[in-house]
């Protein structure tokens, strides 16, 4: 991980297993790295990307709105793990990259390779490795074999065959499910009642 650390500190692009599919991740604050992101995807420069924390600190770092619902939900069993989180943004807090945002998607992944790394970088963008509009492949050659290009690492830990996150917005009352993912339908249940 010291090695990957050093790449995406750099400026690099890293293709990294995650607690749910392969991703994609790279500093936030490297505009260099951020767009090689989205030529390896062919992503619209339009759509966000989220971004996974290792902790609540590095969270709060990004100027994120936190009421008690959030609050409780960031103590729960869901946190670390397969969930995303769209949270409101408090302009006069956020870090100069997120600048012009009102909201922003945020993860902290269930895997403690993924947070060691995280402590190491700090937040870093963090999106399935395919192309935008494709479902994610389970193995590396396919990802690799996918993508517009090559990321400056890859770490292969054979297949992933997970769902994606869930997505929720944090910002309504009830939570809205934005995408279903990786979460069963009982515990989707109760984080929609925090």
């Amino acid at each position: 991980m010291d090695d990957i650390a050093e790449i995406l500190l750099d400026g690099g692009v890293a293709l990294l297993p995650t607690d749910t599919v392969y991703g994609l991740l790279a500093r936030p604050d490297i505009p260099a790295a951020v767009a090689r992101i989205f030529a390896l995807k062919n992503r619209p420069a339009e759509k966000n990307l989220p971004i996974f924390v290792a902790n609540a600190s590095q969270l709060a770092a990004l100027g994120v709105k936190i009421d008690h619902r959030v609050a409780h939900l960031l103590e729960s069993r869901f946190m670390p793990g397969p969930l995303t989180l769209v949270l409101g943004l408090e302009p006069a807090r956020t870090p100069a990259w997120l600048q012009g945002r009102n909201e922003v998607a945020v993860r902290m992944p269930a895997d403690h390779s993924l947070l060691a790394l995280l402590k190491k970088t700090g937040p870093l963008l963090a999106t399935s490795a395919n192309t935008s509009g494709k479902e994610t492949p389970a193995e590396i050659a396919a990802i690799k074999a996918q993508l517009a290009g090559v990321p400056d690492v890859a770490i292969d830990a054979g297949p992933r065959k997970g769902a994606p996150s869930t997505l929720i917005d944090c910002q309504t009352t009830p939570f809205t499910v934005l995408r279903r993912g990786a979460l069963g339908a009982a515990a989707l249940k109760e984080v929609l009642g925090i």
